[in-house]
């Protein structure tokens, strides 16, 4: 098939890259979101996809908005047979889906409906779910909703951030996706619709989403760390500023301390929860760079009594 991807983070090159080695289809141009301001000098920069597709001498559309009439006079011109997307960041138009012969298709990072909206990654470990996946279904103009094609199943492991699941979904993801448009392609993969039971929502996740709880479990906290962890970052409070929680690890063992409340080791750094303390193993204080919490309570001057949360 002729093919127009869609996608913008590097969560998406893999699946860019699977299409491009896949010797099947043509990937005839790439749809990405505009340069954005980077870095400390805030200088407009490519996306990862726009990058990857430039390196491999394909055509790259960057829209303001994919309603923008050039952008959609432009997808006319190409003809796609079908547009893979992987997080490509903003709404299709109707419009815009009408386009291709076999539609828009997404590659989403858990296994629907489970988990419909823009963090599933982070919901799904957050919530403690031991399995989760990547699912491709065909884009209609509800949340996530549209009928499903194919699944692949990843499992969630203890020490899993969100980051290091991402990373495995996405690999695991591209083949599928790649596998989608060779079955679409050969008239041999049919979608199918979602249940109507066990939809769950994963809404953005927001900075006070990432905010631990300390009367919360000491399961609940290490799953919130994890989750937010490489973004937007879990946090707390200590002496009014706020500490970034980079890792954390629970520690069932010990029952005496308070929630928020800090006891401090010759090398370690224990906090009190809602059940059992769990052990700070890396932080990351107000203009600092991450460091390890027991280097990081020897600069503070810990006293007794100290407590996280505020």
């Amino acid at each position: 098939m002729r093919l127009v991807f869609a996608g913008t983070p590097e969560v998406a090159v893999p699946a860019l890259d699977a299409l491009i080695d896949s010797g099947r289809h043509e990937v005839a141009a790439v749809v990405t979101r505009p340069d954005a301001p980077a870095g400390r000098g805030r200088r407009l920069v490519a996306s990862p996809v726009a990058e990857r597709a430039e390196e491999a001498g394909i055509e790259v559309l960057k829209p303001a908005s994919p309603r923008d009439p050039a952008f959609l006079e432009r997808l006319k011109e190409i003809g796609p047979d079908c547009c893979p997307v992987v997080a490509y960041g903003a709404l299709l138009p109707r419009v815009a889906l009408d386009i291709p012969v076999h539609g828009w298709v997404n590659l989403h990072f858990s296994l629907l409906p489970a988990w419909r909206g823009a963090a599933p990654v982070q919901h799904s470990i957050m919530s403690g779910d031991q399995i989760t996946g990547a699912s491709t279904f065909l884009i209609e103009e509800g949340l996530d909703s549209g009928p499903v094609y194919g699944t692949v199943t990843e499992e969630i492991r203890p020490t899993d951030t969100s980051g290091d699941l991402l990373t495995r979904l996405a690999f695991a993801g591209s083949g599928l996706l790649a596998a989608t448009m060779d079955g679409i392609a050969d008239g041999t993969l049919k979608a199918v619709p979602q249940p109507a039971e066990g939809i769950t929502l994963a809404p953005k996740i927001t900075v006070e989403d990432a905010r631990a709880d300390w009367t919360a479990p000491a399961l609940r906290v290490d799953r919130v760390v994890r989750g937010c962890t490489p973004a937007p970052g879990a946090w707390t409070v200590f002496r009014g500023e706020r500490l970034k929680l980079v890792q954390v690890r629970p520690v069932p063992e010990r029952t005496d301390l308070a929630p928020g409340q800090l006891a401090v080791g010759k090398n370690s750094v224990h906090v009190g929860t809602g059940s059992y303390a769990v052990e700070l193993l890396w932080v990351q204080a107000q203009g600092k760079k991450p460091m390890r919490a027991a280097d990081w309570a020897r600069g503070a001057r810990i006293t007794e009594g100290e407590s996280l949360g505020g």
